[in-house]
C-alpha cells in the first residue's frame, strides 16, 4: 500500500477547488494498492480554502492563511490522522504532492505568498519522515 495526496489521483481537494491530476499516479493504481488522502480536509478545513504557507517563528514551523490566521493546529490534526491510518495500516511509503504547506517534501512556500520556495518540508511529510515513512515528492515521481 502506498498513501498518495487525494489531489494527485484527481480528487478535488486542492486548496483553490481543483485537482492536480497526474496520469503517472493513475498508472501506478493499475499495480498498486493507492490509499488517497487531504492532509488539510482531515484537519478540518473546507474546499475551496485560502491558500497557507509555513513560517518560522520563535523556531517553530507555524502555518499561516494568505489572511494571516495561524492554521498550524489544523495542519497538525490533519497530518496526526494521516500518520495514525499509515501506522494501522502498515503504509511504509507516500506520493505526496510537491510545494504544499502539508505535502511538500524538500522545498515549500517561504510564507510570504509571492510563490517564492524554501527549503522545508509540509506539515505531514515531515511527521511521515518522523515515524520512518518514505516520502517521494510527486515531481520527483514524475520525473
Amino acid at each position: 500500500m502506498i498513501l498518495v495526496s487525494a489531489c494527485l489521483i484527481g480528487l478535488d481537494c486542492k486548496y483553490k477547488g481543483g485537482n492536480n491530476l497526474t496520469p503517472k499516479i493513475l498508472e501506478l493504481m493499475k499495480t498498486e494498492d493507492l490509499v488517497p488522502v487531504c492532509a488539510e480536509q482531515l484537519g478540518g478545513f473546507s474546499t475551496p480554502r485560502p491558500p497557507a504557507e509555513i513560517k518560522i517563528v520563535d523556531g517553530k514551523r507555524k502555518v499561516f492563511n494568505i489572511n494571516g490566521e495561524d492554521v498550524t493546529e489544523g495542519f497538525e490534526k490533519g497530518a496526526k490522522n494521516i500518520l495514525d491510518l499509515c501506522l494501522k495500516l502498515g503504509i511504509k511509503k507516500a506520493i505526496l504532492k510537491s510545494g504544499s504547506p502539508s505535502c511538500g517534501y524538500g522545498k515549500v512556500g517561504d510564507g510570504t505568498f509571492t510563490g517564492t520556495k524554501t527549503e522545508g518540508n509540509g506539515i505531514l511529510t515531515q511527521m511521515l519522515l518522523d515515524n520512518g515513512i518514505e516520502v517521494i515528492s510527486s515531481d520527483d515521481f514524475v520525473e
